[in-house]
């Protein structure tokens, strides 16, 4: 493994240690719903799911029925579906224990760091990769520990209006991209879907929908050919 590389790739996730309470805020909603330290540890470090772990959290507090949990999940998470067809192209040459090990730190920063990394470079390598998402992931852990431990100590986070860091942290991604050409009608279709959904089908599913709007209209409108997209495949390079 190139540590130079790996080393390039941490230093890539690092903006990505601004959502750093969004981790504190999983931590602290997990203790205030009865799940213990470890509990909400092993969650993190399992599952991974960031804003799922959120939605499923929440519901337990709620004792709705399993089936609802699990529907829910998949409405948040469906848009990891997409990132996953979305990256595709760039781990066509990694072996197999490493395309597993590269979906199971698919998340959105990850996602929206590789991208920019590619876009930037023409390159995405595994190593780079890993370590991008050793930084991602280790700062997840190590926050929720820090808020599942120190909880009581927060108190509700809802009072403290921590449970805005959430959407604030989407649109910190969504924003990243604002200079592509077509991000204007994408992004406002995707946000009116959204929007609507909530009103008319409520929460968790105006993500999924507000999600497939977005790329129904990606699909729809005509693509500007670059050199780069002019045949040109993704190079995805193993190391």
């Amino acid at each position: 493994m190139n540590s130079r590389e790996f080393l390039l790739g941490v230093r890539g996730g690092l903006p990505v240690l601004a959502s750093a309470p969004f981790g504190l805020l999983f931590g602290a909603l997990a203790t205030a719903n009865g799940v213990t330290f470890g509990e909400a540890s092993l969650m993190s470090a399992t599952i991974y799911a960031g804003a799922s772990q959120i939605v499923g959290i929440e519901l337990f507090g709620q004792h709705v029925p399993a089936w609802l949990v699990v529907l829910s999940v998949f409405a948040v998470n469906f848009r990891h579906i997409l990132y996953s067809a979305a990256l595709a192209p760039f781990v066509r040459e990694f072996g197999v224990l490493q395309r597993a090990l590269t979906f199971f730190l698919l998340t959105d920063p990850q996602f929206a760091e590789s991208l920019r990394h590619y876009e930037k470079t023409k390159s995405l390598t595994f190593t780079w990769y890993l370590g991008c998402g050793t930084l991602i992931y280790g700062q997840w852990l190590i926050m929720t520990m820090v808020g599942a431990y120190f909880g009581q100590l927060i108190g509700d986070p809802h009072a403290l209006g921590l449970d805005v860091l959430l959407p604030v942290y989407f649109l910190g991604l969504v924003i990243g991209f604002r200079k592509r050409s077509r991000f204007l009608p994408i992004v406002g279709t995707s946000a009116i879907a959204s929007t609507l959904a909530l009103k008319l089908v409520g929460s968790p599913w105006h993500v999924s929908i507000g999600a497939i709007a977005g790329v129904a209209v990606a699909a729809l409108l005509p693509v500007r050919t670059t050199p780069d997209q002019n045949g040109a495949q993704p190079k995805a390079v193993v190391e």
